[in-house]
């Protein structure tokens, strides 16, 4: 892409206002808490203390507004806090020693750009807690901070007195991934193999992580449905697949697609039960089709097992969704987020990782920095009054990534100006007070808060209109306000271009990084899937784990393919063309894993009851109810041959092969493990240097299997293997 199209497509994409979904009493509590504390200052105090407070509740309530599975009310105190403490020591520096406010500046603004080393969430955050100097003494700039602070206090106490929808967030999540898997069902019906993408899944696990508190007072409906979710998706692929389930035509098939549509009635109204905290109503046809009992006459073998499965699992799904009828979890039992102080040392070791040449994150650390002390030079020599307002419309501004940042700096100069200019003919028409000018602040903040998601350039114009109204609050005529804001806010977006054109961060060169990283965890999830069949009571834990890695490694290839798509960078060996074969190729790839994976043949054995080596007595663990019936390998896996002497699946125990040794063909699968896991590492290198991968030993072995269904997946896996190579072919 060019630079001049990227300079298009980013300003379009900053001018553009979203319809989204709007949290108005959200809105209105973060406003009554600005209202408070500047009504506050101004009875008590004078306009100076009620700005400040205001600052402090303004930046505390923005920070409630990010996207954050921690409670609310700790997020307004950290802001509040943090921006208090840089208020005091910019004022205190400042006031004292005029040249070592630069400096200061610039040590603080790397840090707050070392902050996205710990996430989005802290980096914004940070960012909005940028240090700033006025002339004043100790007392004063004391006094400064406390109040900054205590408007973050006063929207946590409001947060906590009137929670409005309470576990929102994560309510939402949930219905998300829910939601997520009913739509993947219908598309099912018309691509047997389409794919999922397990974004909402990872939020939803995300939003399932909680703190020690939140685990004690979690609603019982968001536990357990995730885990759900996660089972019935591989269900749904096997039971659309005509490889594995029904055959591609005739009455089998047609019963299929009436499983998989009612299954699908039936994800949405658990998503719209959880997602409002209401009761779920099922449509009576749905649950008709998945109740039917001539599904059994027209299914045979795992596509019979996958519905009465299915159908099962939508039982448990629509029990949990209920209102308080699902388990509650022990705190133990919870997956467990770690408290701010504990976070500390976290973020400590994620901010040391970055610290390394090459690093997006450091390089946009050191861009800040730089640009941040340079746009508080020109503020000062330039002959305006605010002249703190350059640096910090670049550091608002910029963002890691190109897109981001240059459409950000667009909108906020043009939000800029149509707020100030609406806001001037306010104040020129009305003449407001001081009281007035208050209130008309507050309603710009209120009007930020309520249409926050719609844009950047929209909540830009209700900040600009703000900021006139509360610094005519405080005497300062419109004409003194007005030019600066305009004037400043375009040097400080002219800043933050220029610097990220001068000092990029390009997420081009680094896409072959990211597809090796995903192929190399998607061949880690396939080798730990097929080591379960060469050793049943292998930790499954491994397979979860290596999952969970192979979908973090495809969610960042994603972002980085839609941050690469808006730079105006040529792609480098790696075209826009090959990027889509090789993500399609390991897509199909891991939805073959998970297909061998959801025919895991064996549960671990149980421990036998009696003494363990303690001399303590162990009683029997235990286990999962048994199969209605043995299913030998070559029923669970169609066509997967005679079952191998002394190997019983699904709810038996293996007995022991020769000697006691493993089952036979356990070495052949244990090969093949060990080659996948060999060759996609080998090929991760290959792809990060530029050359092309090569798959072949993955063939050899799978086509040395028995005949069945296990080598028919083994030699799909190695076909797309193959095809990520041709992909990547010049």
């Amino acid at each position: 892409m060019s630079w001049l199209r990227a300079l298009k497509e980013t300003a379009r994409s900053g001018m553009t206002v979203e319809r989204a979904r709007l949290e108005p009493l959200v809105a209105v509590r973060a406003a009554a808490g600005l209202a408070l504390v500047i009504g506050l200052g101004l009875a008590f105090l004078g306009p100076g203390a009620a700005a400040s407070s205001a600052f402090g509740a303004f930046q505390a309530a923005v920070a409630t507004f990010q996207r954050s599975w921690r409670p609310r009310p700790v997020l307004a105190l950290a802001s509040g806090v943090t921006l208090a403490v840089s208020t005091f020591i910019g004022y205190l520096v400042g006031a004292s020693h005029t040249v070592a406010f630069p400096a200061l500046l610039a040590l603080w603004t790397f840090v707050s750009g070392l902050m996205w080393a710990a996430g989005p969430t802290a980096g914004i955050i940070a960012s909005g807690n940028v240090t700033v100097t006025l002339p004043t003494s100790v007392a004063q700039a004391a006094g400064h901070a406390g109040m900054i602070a205590l408007g973050g206090v006063v929207q946590a106490l409001l947060i906590v007195l009137f929670p409005v929808r309470r576990w929102g967030a994560q309510r939402d999540a949930l219905a998300d991934a829910l939601a997520a898997e009913a739509d993947y069902a219908r598309r099912l019906r018309e691509d047997p193999r389409a794919v999922f993408d397990p974004a909402p899944l990872m939020a939803a696990r995300d939003a399932a992580t909680v703190t020690p508190c939140q685990a004690r007072r979690r609603p019982a409906e968001l536990h357990g449905a995730r885990g759900l979710a996660e089972r019935i998706r591989p269900v749904l692929a096997l039971l659309a697949d005509p490889s594995v389930g029904a055959p591609a035509e005739g009455p089998a098939r047609d019963r299929v697609c009436e499983l998989l549509g009612a299954a699908a009635t039936v994800l949405d109204a658990a998503a719209r039960g959880i997602r409002h905290g209401e009761p779920v109503a099922l449509p009576g046809p749905a649950l008709a089709v998945l109740k039917s009992p001539d599904t059994g006459e027209l299914l045979a073998g795992p596509a019979r097992r996958a519905a009465a499965r299915l159908a099962a699992l939508l039982d448990d799904v629509v029990e949990t969704a209920e209102p308080g009828t699902g388990r509650t979890a022990r705190v133990e039992e919870a997956m467990l987020r770690p408290t701010l102080p504990r976070l500390v040392p976290l973020v400590a070791r994620a901010v040391r990782v970055e610290l390394r040449p090459g690093s997006p994150v450091l390089r946009h650390a050191t861009r800040v920095a730089v640009v941040a002390s340079a746009g508080y030079l020109i503020g000062q020599w330039l002959p305006f009054g605010h002249g703190y307002w350059a640096p910090m419309a670049s550091v608002m501004v910029m963002r890691p990534d190109f897109t981001q940042t240059y459409s950000r700096a667009v909108a906020r100069f043009g939000g800029t100006l149509v707020g100030v200019g609406l806001a001037t003919v306010v104040v020129q028409v009305a003449e407001p007070g001081m009281y007035v000018s208050g209130v008309l602040a507050v309603m710009c903040a209120g009007l930020m808060y309520a249409l926050m998601r719609t844009g950047y350039v929209v909540s830009q114009a209700c900040v600009a209109g703000y900021v006139v109204f509360l610094l005519g609050m405080g005497g300062t005529r419109w004409d003194q306000t007005v030019p600066d804001r305009v004037a400043l806010t375009l040097v400080g977006g002219l800043l933050a271009m220029l610097g990220y054109a001068l000092y990029p961060a390009w997420e081009t060169p680094r896409l072959r990084t990211r597809l090796a990283d995903w192929l190399v965890a998607d061949g880690r999830y396939a080798a730990a899937v097929l080591r379960q069949y060469a050793v049943p009571v292998a930790d499954a834990g491994a397979v979860r784990a290596a999952l969970l890695d192979a979908r973090a490694a495809r969610v960042a290839w994603q972002e980085a393919v839609a941050r690469a798509a808006g730079e105006p960078v040529r792609h480098r060996g790696l075209s826009r063309t090959a990027a889509e074969d090789a993500a399609a190729a390991l897509a199909a790839f891991a939805r073959h894993a998970m297909l061998l994976e959801a025919h895991r043949p064996l549960h671990p054995p149980r421990p036998p009851a009696g003494p363990d080596d303690t001399g303590a007595v162990r009683a029997p663990v235990p286990g999962p109810p048994p199969a209605a019936e043995p299913v030998p390998v070559h029923d669970a896996v169609p066509g997967a041959g005679p079952v191998p002497d002394g190997v019983r699946v699904r709810g038996c125990a293996p007995a022991s092969g020769v000697d006691g040794g493993p089952p036979a063909a356990a070495a052949e699968v244990a090969a093949l493990a060990a080659a996948v896991e060999a060759v996609t590492a080998r090929a991760g290198r290959a792809v990060r240097e530029g050359r092309v991968p090569e798959f072949p030993e993955v063939r050899t072995v799978a086509v040395a299997l028995p005949e069945g269904a296990l080598r028919t997946a083994s030699v799909q896996l190695a076909d797309e293997l193959d095809a990520v190579a041709e992909a990547l072919r010049p």
